[in-house]
């Protein structure tokens, strides 16, 4: 057998299946309890007042909100996830889930989700019109 190759069988192919088909139930279910703050066709003639994005991209807007060149550390995170499969130090001999080598990628990705959903509460829940801070109570 040749050694690039990382060793796999069809019950770790099941688990990823599994966990997608889980993933993709939440995230239906989700859109279902938090529809998208969506208004009425945009009129030309007058400006509205500033509206929300739709609860998945809130976060970009949020973060936008506190400094416009806050655009540009999401854009090298971007490219950190694109590259983020050739970070790795050595290439591993057996797939495991959550490895002593996967740790940086894991940290990582795990601190990125993080963020990204309390920036999105921040924005659904304690954002209230032209986009002051306030407490949702």
């Amino acid at each position: 057998m040749n050694k690039v190759f990382v060793k796999s069988s069809p019950r770790f192919y099941s688990l990823i299946i599994r966990a997608m088909l889980a993933v993709t139930v939440v995230m239906l279910l989700l859109s279902l309890l938090c529809p998208a703050p969506l208004q009425d066709p945009a009129l030309f003639a007058e400006a509205p007042n500033p509206v929300k994005s739709a609860w998945f991209l809130l976060w970009i807007q949020e973060l936008v909100s506190y400094r416009l060149w806050l655009i540009y550390p999401l854009m090298f995170v971007s490219v950190l996830f694109i590259v983020l499969p050739w970070l790795q130090p050595v290439a591993p001999q057996q797939a495991s889930w959550f490895g002593r080598q996967h740790r940086f990628a894991a940290f990582f990705v795990l601190c990125c989700f993080l963020v990204v959903v309390l920036l999105t509460v921040i924005g659904l829940f304690f954002r209230g019109e032209n986009w002051v801070l306030l407490w949702p109570l």
